[in-house]
């Protein structure tokens, strides 16, 4: 992480610097442009942590506790989590079902066995309004 200096003032002048200018401003990011392939999660995080200014493993913890934070939400909590106007993450609870006869779509007529399914947990993923108007 870059360090910051505390300036003293002293009657509006800054003490420290000869000319009367504030410190260096920090650099520009660069512009992201668009990756030929699907980014990899360390040029993911490398590329978050130079438009940030961050060090890599900062970004690395702020994605662990994103992790800790959707795995809360999602597990016992609420099931739903929005991330900040991306997109909204929900959990759908599907209930077991049992093996029954129904009628095959593809031969008129004809019966067929479906199978038993056990209760499982299923994963939405919505975008919302300023990641669609993103692409």
């Amino acid at each position: 992480m870059a360090k910051k200096t505390m300036m003293k003032k002293s009657g509006g002048k800054s003490m420290g610097s000869s000319n009367g200018k504030a410190a260096a401003a920090a650099p520009k990011p660069k512009k992201v442009t668009a990756a030929s392939k699907p980014r990899s999660k360390g040029e993911l995080y490398t590329t978050i942590a130079e438009q940030t200014g961050l060090a890599r493993k900062q970004v690395a913890s702020v994605f662990d506790a994103m992790g800790q934070v959707m795995a809360a939400d999602l597990g016992k909590g609420p099931g739903v989590l929005n991330v900040a106007g991306l997109m909204k993450v929900t959990v759908v609870r599907k209930p077991a079902t049992k093996e029954a006869q129904k009628p095959n779509p593809f031969k008129p007529g004809e019966m067929m066995t479906v199978k038993a399914k056990p209760a499982r947990n299923v994963l939405k993923i919505r975008a919302l309004k300023n990641l669609k108007a993103m692409v």
